[in-house]
């Protein structure tokens, strides 16, 4: 088996497979965290207007099984299988035919994608455990946002600190350096918020955001922020305004930042020493 590991083409095959699997995990956390959150926050209102609170049905990740959105057939391990069963299915539920959304099997290719990309990179060692954490992560975070502008702390304070652990010996950069910038990711965002809203009286962006910058800090060194925070920037603008442009997107209608940070996030893990190589030889 450890052998099978030290081969490069087998370790990126188990990672793509592996991946095909997490993504159909992922498509759960994705639909499943936000409902579960805002359950949570019913309760507490509930609780603090001083209202009787019976017991919620039992709702996580794991309970109720995944049931059909149409029908409420429960979906069987037969046809549960990542990216297979979408296509023996042809893309409709078996039972009331349905449309699946394609969504579910483009997470799964993606996420198969990114890990066997990690694979590729980082080879045999302890960095592929850990860039996998942070690609698997940044997937979740980036749907998460995209459908309801929400970056959960369960999952952003937690890669803060996974982040500085792998950092401990130096797997991607010096502690020194991951500390740094995960306050620097922090505080660089926290500014732009509240010069905004000073000169603006709006808010621009949303506390996760803050979190999300602070765990690419953790995790690469305060070295990838600027990068990060560039790309991400010129990314977000274009689309907002081809949306503006193209979609009537109002101007007051908020645009999730998340996604951008966490796609700038993935090319500086893959990319960045490089890319920040070019950057700084053109300027």
């Amino acid at each position: 088996m450890t052998e099978l590991f030290n081969e490069p083409t087998a370790l990126v095959a188990l990672s793509c497979l592996l991946g095909l699997f997490i993504g159909s995990f992922l498509n759960v956390v994705i639909h499943r965290l936000p409902m579960m959150m805002e359950n949570e926050w019913a309760q507490q209102a509930a609780e603090m207007r001083g209202e009787e609170v019976s017991a919620p049905a039992r709702f996580n990740l794991a309970t109720p099984c995944s049931r059909c959105p149409h029908c409420g057939t429960p979906v069987t391990a037969i046809d549960n299988i990542p990216v297979l069963s979408y296509l023996v299915l042809r893309g409709r539920c078996r039972h009331c035919k349905a449309p699946i959304s394609r969504r579910y099997p483009s997470i799964e290719i993606a996420t198969a994608a990114l890990s066997a990309l990690v694979a590729w990179k980082f080879g045999n060692s302890v960095a592929t455990i850990g860039a996998l954490l942070f690609v698997w992560a940044m997937i979740a975070l980036t749907f998460i946002d995209l459908d309801t502008q929400l970056l959960p702390d369960t999952i952003t304070l937690p890669l803060i600190w996974i982040g500085l652990l792998f950092n401990l010996g130096g797997t991607y950069t010096s502690l020194h350096d991951a500390v740094v910038g995960a306050v620097a990711g922090y505080l660089s965002l926290w500014l732009v918020f509240h010069l905004f809203r000073l000169v603006t009286g709006k808010e621009g962006m949303g506390y996760g955001d803050f979190k999300l910058l602070s765990a690419v800090g953790a995790w690469l060194g305060w070295q990838m922020l600027p990068l990060t925070i560039l790309m991400s920037s010129i990314v977000g603008a274009t689309v907002g305004i081809a949306l503006m442009l193209f979609a009537r997107h109002g101007r007051d209608t908020p645009i999730p930042f998340g996604p951008y940070l966490a796609a700038a996030g993935l090319l500086a893990l893959f990319f960045g020493e490089s890319l920040n190589a070019r950057y700084l030889q053109a300027f």
